[in-house]
């Protein structure tokens, strides 16, 4: 499965920069008017207002992988929110088109090699979407060792908070949960929990479907996820029981729309009490709470 993933492999030489200019973050005035009467005023004294000007940092969001599949619906569900973005990514700028594009600033550059300081200047959260598959070793440096990295960073520079987008388990044997892929994600869950034990989210989906753009071409992965959301909802009472069964996740755990997924990263980006390990299920509720 690839929809959950946001980088090709990385590559272990030096990436070149695109030369993007960071902006400071945006502070917003809020103008305060008081007045007050000192002592010997008279009724008929008059105190004149008092302007109290006082900057507000608003809300920054570091996405890694913001170019990718769920990583672009993070990027535009942050936008709509009003939250400044910035997207890391190795290829930049992604290639279709939308308004909300114009909104984010774009970032090309490696996980291994980027300058943190510049990129987590005025950051109030990171998400990172980053992972991929390729052999034992890729694996764990994609899924693993670059998540790792970023937490690392993220808390040397001082971010509060960190949203992780790892996958569901699938009641998968041992052996198969012992590959480089899932170590690599499990051991960049146990780094960021551990870094951010009060403020460190973990979002667990399994498919995740919408419309994914791949070099100019849609992939209407929803044809196939959404019906079967239709259909596990419609059956939840008998699917459920099922899932207790080895591997039986492979075929019974519900998607998720990538919409949801997005709006979940953002409620936890803006909710201080969501943090930990979030199941399918809870990711969906999340989705919920910030329509409402």
């Amino acid at each position: 499965m690839t929809s959950f993933l946001s980088l090709p492999t990385i590559s272990p030489h030096r990436p070149a920069f695109s030369g993007v200019s960071f902006r400071p973050p945006r502070l917003f005035k809020s103008c305060v008017k008081c007045s007050y009467a000192g002592a010997g005023f008279t009724s008929d004294s008059r105190s004149d207002p008092i302007d109290i000007v006082a900057d507000v940092k608003s809300e920054r969001v570091v996405v890694l992988g913001g170019n990718g599949f769920v990583g672009s619906a993070i990027c535009k569900a942050a936008i709509t929110k009003g939250i400044e973005v910035v997207s890391v990514s190795r290829s930049g700028r992604p290639n279709f088109q939308g308004s909300w594009l114009d909104q984010v600033t774009w970032v090309t550059g490696d996980v291994f090699y980027l300058n943190w300081d510049e990129v987590l200047l005025g950051a109030t959260a990171v998400v990172s979407t980053i992972g991929g598959f390729g052999n034992e070793e890729q694996m764990k440096r994609i899924n693993g060792e670059a998540n790792v990295v970023a937490v690392n960073a993220a808390k040397d520079f001082g971010v509060p908070k960190f949203v992780l987008i790892t996958v569901h388990d699938y009641n998968l044997p041992p052996f198969i949960l012992s590959s480089g892929y899932f170590t690599g994600k499990r051991n960049a869950e146990a780094e960021l929990l551990s870094k951010y034990p009060t403020s460190g989210v973990v979002l667990r989906p399994g498919f995740i479907y919408g419309k994914r753009k791949v070099n100019g071409l849609e992939i209407p992965l929803d044809l196939v996820g959404e019906p079967f959301d239709k259909i596990y909802n419609a059956a939840e009472s008998f699917i459920k029981p099922l899932r207790s069964l080895p591997a039986s996740d492979l075929l019974l755990a519900p998607p998720v729309n990538v919409d949801d997924l997005a709006l979940a990263a953002i409620n936890a980006i803006k909710d201080d009490d969501f943090f930990g390990i979030f199941t399918i299920e809870q990711i969906k509720e999340a989705a919920a709470k910030m329509r409402v």
